[in-house]
């Protein structure tokens, strides 16, 4: 066990913070069915999922032979997002309770998605988090690499003012234990997109359901 103190904590958004994926696998594919009369599939999703929206729209589009428009189909697709989640969008399990708890313990907080600015304002406001919660909030337009590229999450231990070594990152999708990883963070995966096994084996110190009780593992 890892006895370091946790002085941070970098939060991806999308089934770390907030219940979203089948919410945003809806919206996109209502958009491809809508632009180009396909669907993909649940499979299709998880291949790529937490790699940033630009990447998953232009695999979906190799995958299926289409010719993608950047960045006019990401943009219906997240019109339709966010009206989608307007009173459906949920907390991951223990998402608040947590948040509290750090902010409680004067633990730095930051939230690090590959989503746009866009999305992720959308999902913090329908989640209604207290203002000042999060001292950072950096989104896909903040980096020039995607994870599983460590960029992200260095910005977000730098914009907290800690080491990453004294950070501890949360993460749903196997590139962003990579990427927490290599910025030299801990990493917990939280097992709503992957099973946990498989986060293991992407690197993460540990592993959790979602963020009920998860101050008992870390402090």
């Amino acid at each position: 066990m890892d006895t370091r103190p946790v002085d941070g904590i970098i939060f991806d958004l999308d089934g770390v913070l907030a219940d979203s994926e089948a919410l945003i696998a809806e919206a996109e594919n209502e958009m491809f069915r809508t632009r180009y009369g396909i669907e993909f599939t649940d499979e299709e999703f998880q291949r790529f999922v937490g790699v940033g929206e630009d990447n998953f729209l232009l695999a979906i589009g190799e995958i299926y032979g289409l010719d993608v428009v950047l960045p006019d189909d990401k943009l219906r697709a997240y019109e339709i997002y966010l009206q989608n989640i307007k009173g459906r969008l949920q907390p991951v399990p223990g998402a608040k309770e947590f948040v509290g708890i750090c902010r409680d313990r004067d633990i730095r907080m930051a939230v690090a998605s590959s989503g746009d600015r866009m999305k992720v304002d959308g999902n913090l406001t329908e989640l209604n988090f207290p203002d000042g919660t999060f001292q950072a909030v950096l989104t896909g337009d903040d980096a020039e690499k995607m994870k599983p590229d460590p960029e992200i999450f260095l910005k977000a231990a730098a914009a907290l003012e800690l080491d990453p070594s004294s950070c501890v990152v949360l993460e749903d999708a196997l590139n962003g234990i990579i990427a927490g990883k290599a910025a030299g963070a801990r990493c917990v995966g939280i097992a709503t997109s992957f099973p946990a096994d498989k986060l293991i084996e992407a690197g993460a110190d540990w592993t959790a359901p979602d963020l009920r009780g998860l101050e008992g593992l870390l402090f």
